[in-house]
């Protein structure tokens, strides 16, 4: 059935709702929300409608349905559980031309309401022609996840100039290509910020046929642990909108494949005594690309701000006039701990928490020991595999008991997860039994033994039984512990 689409004004015009339930409450809501002038007709209502007709939102008959009550209605919505009812109104609506919705019939509807998607005031209306009513609802939640907030605004202020916009290129192809090039700069990132004078300075930037407006830009994305499924809207979003990803070396797979298939991919993660990609490098990628006025996401894994350099790259793109964004991550520490059970504070354990790295520090002994060494706190040690002897011997010469728990979680959120759990003076030695290998986080504290009962994730924690101690599972790509 090929239905034709329409967007129908309905403010102060009268739609008349049959039914008094949770169905026809909804109805109403939404017909509010377009200004109609509600008329329910039911001989029950539910608390909400009673609740709008006692703030006089709604006008109401209590009572059945008469034909008299769909005399001066531009629409009728029929919400009731009887179908010869919901009959009687459709063929009324027929003999009246008045358009009738049957909810969830489709063949007595001569009008479907379909799924919508608000961003006021860009509306986007999704219908299956009343074959597959959850087939639009996914579809909305697909589009839900990359229509952000900043497109009404965006709409708004093109409308506000549209008038000065069509004085300026009178001619329907370069009034095109001038949108085509404004879109394609850094006017949403500005109103995704909330900065919508700058905004509005970018159109007018444009119109004068000043660069800004064919300006790339960056936006540093935090790609979580390794889970595709915890990465944000924001961060697909972003994926979705680049031209260019630079990525780190261990950014899975699984996160890459959400974005663009036409964006060009360039690996710039560091490895251990292979520095070709330096951090230098990567700033001259970033500030070439953007020059370019291409959409860059420099994609970083955990979160752009713990352990990331995403400090250093923002104050590089700012010295450089680059205009900018952060999508931040979930930061290894907060998912590996997730994915393990343990929760990082609690009331009876912890209520504290330390992130800190071992990288390059244990063994230079900079670190403050005795903040390190407290009890009831917890400390979450990233990159310190390579550092589990010195970590482990120097947090007990500082006073932290040997029989502290610990959590070691290798892969963390990703299907080769492995936990393996134990004392604190049993650290180094369980990592080598294990085989345990980066990228992998340490819990240390009180709160490290609730592994052992609360994991869900995964295969259960290894310990110290020798039937546990196998080698990992193989696991095709990393996730990156930042």
């Amino acid at each position: 059935m090929k239905l034709y689409p329409i967007f129908a004004d309905l403010r102060g015009r009268t739609v008349l709702v049959v039914g008094g339930g949770g169905v026809a409450e909804r109805k109403a809501m939404a017909l509010l929300e377009a200004h109609a002038r509600v008329r329910v007709v039911a001989p029950v209502l539910n608390d909400g409608l009673a609740a709008l007709a006692e703030a006089g939102r709604i006008a109401v008959h209590r009572g059945g349905f008469e034909e008299g009550q769909a005399q001066d209605a531009w629409l009728i919505i029929a919400a009731t559980a009887d179908r010869a009812l919901n009959a009687r109104i459709a063929e009324l609506g027929e003999r009246r031309r008045v358009f009738v919705n049957v909810v969830d019939d489709a063949e007595l509807s001569q009008f479907h309401v379909p799924a919508v998607i608000d961003r006021g005031p860009v509306t986007v209306a999704i219908s299956s022609g009343g074959a597959a009513p959850m087939v639009s609802r996914l579809l909305r939640e697909r589009l839900e996840s990359w229509l952000d907030h900043s497109w009404g605004p965006l709409a708004a202020l093109l409308g506000h100039m549209r008038g000065a916009i069509a004085a300026r290129y009178r001619e329907p192809g370069a009034r095109r290509r001038f949108y085509e090039r404004l879109l394609r700069g850094p006017l949403l990132d500005r109103l995704r910020a909330g900065r919508d004078a700058e905004a509005a300075q970018c159109v007018r930037d444009a119109m004068a046929s000043k660069q800004p407006a064919a300006a790339g830009v960056v936006v540093l994305v935090g790609a979580g642990p390794g889970d595709p499924g915890l990465l944000t809207l924001h961060g697909l979003r972003a994926l979705n909108e680049a031209d260019v990803i630079l990525h780190d070396r261990l950014v899975s797979e699984e996160v890459l494949a959400l974005a663009r298939r036409d964006a060009e991919r360039v690996a710039v993660g560091k490895e251990a005594g292979n520095h070709h990609a330096t951090q230098e490098a990567i700033h001259a990628l970033m500030l070439r690309y953007a020059r370019e006025g291409k959409h860059v996401v420099r994609l970083k894994g955990g979160d752009p701000f713990v352990f990331g350099r995403g400090g250093e790259e923002l104050e590089f793109l700012r010295a450089h006039g680059i205009a900018y964004r952060v999508v931040p991550g979930i930061t290894a520490a907060l998912a590996c701990a997730a994915y393990a059970g343990v929760p990082l504070t609690h009331r009876e354990h912890a209520s504290t928490v330390r992130l800190v790295t071992a990288h390059g520090q244990v063994s230079g002994g900079s670190p403050d020991w005795q903040a390190w060494a407290r009890e009831r706190e917890t400390l979450a040690v990233y990159m310190g595999v390579s550092e589990l002897g010195q970590l482990q011997a120097r947090l007990i010469e500082h006073g932290r008991a040997g029989h502290t728990p610990f959590a070691l979680v290798e892969n963390g959120s990703r299907m080769g997860q492995r936990v393996v759990t134990g004392r604190l003076d049993q650290l180094d030695t369980l990592a080598h039994a294990h085989a345990v290998r980066s990228p992998a986080l340490a819990i240390i504290g009180e709160v490290a033994a609730l592994a052992g009962s609360l994991a869900w994730f995964g295969a259960p924690p290894l310990g110290t039984d020798e039937a546990s101690l196998c080698p990992p599972a193989p696991v095709i790509s990393l996730a990156a512990q930042a």
